[in-house]
Order: C-alpha cells, then structure tokens, then sequence
C-alpha cells in the first residue's frame, strides 16, 4: 500500500520477554524475509514517556491515582462480575487517599455513558458502551507501564496508521481508543483478522503441532511456501493460485479477508510446498537437504556423496513435499555398501531370482549408454528375453539397488546410482 512496515517488540511483560523470545520473533521474521523499515522500537526502553503520558491523563482528569489495596481489588473485581458490569475504582472522582504516602497505580477513567465506535475494516462497526470499559490500570505501583497505556503511545509517537492483528484483541480495541481520545490523538484504523484453528475447528495450539515459525523451518517447509500458504487463509484475490507475496502485494485488499477463523490445512500447505520445491534453485534444495541429513544423523558428508547427492536432487525434487521427505527420496543414493536389506527386499532376493539377477548385472554392464531412457528399455529388452513381464524382474532389482528405502523408477534409480555404484550394489547380492 505504499506504507512503512514497522517493528516494535512489545516487551512490557518482562517475564515473558525473555532475549531468546525476541531473538526467536525476529528470526522467523527475518526467516519469511517480511523485512521491516528502520530500527526496532523495544517498548519497555520508552517507559519513561509512557509514564509522562499517564501522568498528563491525571492532570487532564482522564486518569486518576486509585490507593486500592490488592484486597479491595479483588472485592471490586468479584463485585463487577457479579453485577455484570466494568470495574470503577472509589478514588476515581476524588476520593481522598488513605495516608499520604500510600501506594497507588494510575488508573484510566473510563467514560461514564455513550458508545465507543472501532470502525474496524474486517469486522465492521464494532461497537462498545462505554460502561462495559473498566478503570484500566495505565501504571503499576512500581509505575511500570502497563501494556494498554504502551502500545496507544507507541502507536502515536511511531506514527501508526494502520494496526493489523489477531481478533482476541478486538475488545481491547475500544479501551484503547478511549486512551487515544484522552489525549485528543487521532487512534489508528483497526482491523482484527480471525485467528486459525486446527483441523478439528478449535483454536491453533501445541496439539496441532507446530506453532513458533522455526519449528516450520524445521519440519522442512520453506519460507515462500510458508508466506504463500498464511496470506491465503482468509484471504482470496477471488481466485485459487498460488501467490508468491509479490505477487499478492498489488492486488492486496484488506477488506477481502474473511470474517469467519481459517483452518490449518496440512495437505494443502504440503501442495503448497510441493509447488515451491519444484521451482527452486537445484544448489539450495542440496544445501538444505544436506542440512536436514547432517543434523538428523550427525554425521558429515564427504565430498562425493554431496556430489551425489546434488546428482539426484533435479530429479527427486518433483517428487517431494517439504525437505525431510526429498531427503527420505535421497537415502538410497547415499546408502553405503553392502545394503542392509529390509525383510520384504531379503524375501524379493531368492536364490532362483539370484541367478536372473546375474545375467540381469552381465547385460546392464555392456550397455554402451547409462541415461535413464537407455536403460529403461534394456531392462524391458531383458525381461522379452527371459520371457517374463517387467513385474518380475523389476522389485527384485529395486530390492537389490536400495535394499528397501524409497526411490523413483528403475531406470532413473539406476542412472542417478551411476554405472560402477549399480553394479556393485548388483554384484553384492549375487
């Protein structure tokens, strides 16, 4: 839209905003390339402007300084709830504090009457009355900024016209504006989006599996299918390609998102990958195939077998959906000899098959060209010759060549093997 896309880490929650917590945000930021313009704004650095604002709210009657003990809150508390209405604290028209040097928070005075109106550009007019707004605590006792009081600042001083998030937060919306209104500031346009839910309706959690962005990373999807994936879950451009975010930014709209919360689709994110793996660069998918073999084993490949390896990946990638499953397709190039041979590969290798698979090795060593095409028809020329189908020569083979992992058809596995490995894995069942 032609705007800046700005970062603020909101770290006023000083339990939670731990460094590994904010280095985690930003590398999977930073992982998805959504780049942000300038600096990071760290919210808790900006406390002390927080509490100048909260303290010219006080002078402007539009917050006040509430002496309640933690036990009164509590009364206060229960008694809002049972009455089904907004917390107000005593002192907020005045009330004298109970000893000079009591302890107090400053509390937000919420409106008394009216509507708070959030004309928010997903859900619609959105409106709240402004009894149901509690005294919101602005600062704590140690006057610590709250969060509410923060990001209304924050949002001010960085220039914030638009804020797009998730919809738990729609209510806090109007308190917020009420915030923006005491300090005659004009509140930024809001646009709650609807949260995603798990395959089941219920919302997104651990039991779902992966939540923080690296655990995506690390279960093999890529970033530009991650971005493709997220930005069409409630969104549609009126159509069901697949976008790249370039693509999407200059047909974005945000009113075309939907209202109703998106369920997280792994087949469909699977396809997505899936489309995005078989347009990548061959040397990328290696370095992150290899990554993927090298940190699950713990082992390092020597440099024949990344070559190998690199061999295959054009081919393999066609057939994979995130990176530990083309790694699976890759196992049985990379395989060391002699193969450990699976139960089903050992029955497959039978002493009377052994024999077929002997004149099978003599016939592949002479043939004059080692290409996919070539050999798959010296494998159909040989079964004419042995006068069998194909289905008879054809698992005993792939049992022999990869002992059981994965791999596509025999004359594809017998070319990326390459001529000396073949045979040898051949010689060595026979």
């Amino acid at each position: 839209m032609g705007g800046k896309y700005l970062m603020r880490i909101e770290d006023t929650d000083r339990a939670r905003s731990t460094p590994e917590a904010v280095d985690a945000l930003i590398d999977g930021l930073n992982w998805l390339d959504l780049q942000h313009d300038g600096e990071i704004t760290y919210q808790f650095a900006q406390a002390p402007r927080h509490r100048d604002v909260a303290e010219a709210m006080v002078k402007r009657g539009a917050a006040f300084r509430c002496y309640m003990t933690a036990e009164e809150q509590e009364a206060q508390r229960n008694a809002a709830h049972a009455e089904g209405r907004a917390i107000r604290s005593p002192y907020r028209d005045g009330k004298a504090p109970p000893a000079p040097d009591a302890s107090f928070t400053v509390r937000l005075r919420a409106p008394d009457d009216g509507d708070v109106l959030n004309a928010d550009l997903i859900q619609g007019d959105v409106r709240i009355k402004a009894r149901d707004i509690d005294d919101l605590v602005l600062l704590r006792a140690d006057s610590n900024p709250t969060y509410m009081l923060s990001v209304v600042v924050d949002d001010h001083d960085m220039g914030v016209t638009h804020v797009i998030r998730g919809d738990d937060h729609l209510t806090n919306a109007a308190r917020q504006i009420v915030i923006f209104r005491a300090m005659d500031w004009t509140p930024p346009k809001f646009a709650h989006v609807p949260l995603i839910h798990g395959e089941d309706g219920k919302k997104l959690s651990k039991r779902h599996g992966a939540q923080a962005v690296h655990e995506w990373r690390d279960m093999g999807y890529l970033p530009e299918a991650m971005n493709a994936y997220l930005m069409r879950l409630g969104w549609s451009p009126g159509h069901d390609d697949i976008l790249t975010k370039e693509d999407a930014a200059p047909i974005f709209d945000v009113t075309q998102i939907g209202k109703a919360p998106s369920r997280l689709d792994f087949k469909k994110l699977d396809s997505v990958n899936a489309h995005f793996m078989a347009l990548t660069d061959d040397s990328r998918l290696a370095r992150l195939v290899l990554g993927f073999i090298e940190q699950r084993g713990g082992e390092t490949l020597g440099g024949a077998e990344r070559v190998v390896l690199a061999n295959a990946i054009p081919l393999l990638k066609k057939r994979a959906k995130t990176i530990p499953d083309l790694a699976e397709q890759a196992r049985f190039v990379l395989a060391k000899r002699p193969l450990a041979l699976d139960e089903k590969s050992q029955s497959l290798l039978k002493d009377d098959f052994k024999q077929r698979l002997l004149r099978l090795r003599d016939r592949l060593a002479n043939e004059p060209a080692w290409d996919h095409v070539s050999l798959g028809s010296a494998l159909k020329a040989f079964a004419t010759d042995e006068g069998v189908g194909l289905g008879q020569i054809g698992p005993g083979l792939r049992a022999a060549l990869t002992g059981g992992t994965p791999s596509p058809d025999l004359g594809q596995t017998l070319e990326l093997l390459g001529r000396e490995e073949a045979l040898a894995r051949i010689s060595d069942q026979v």
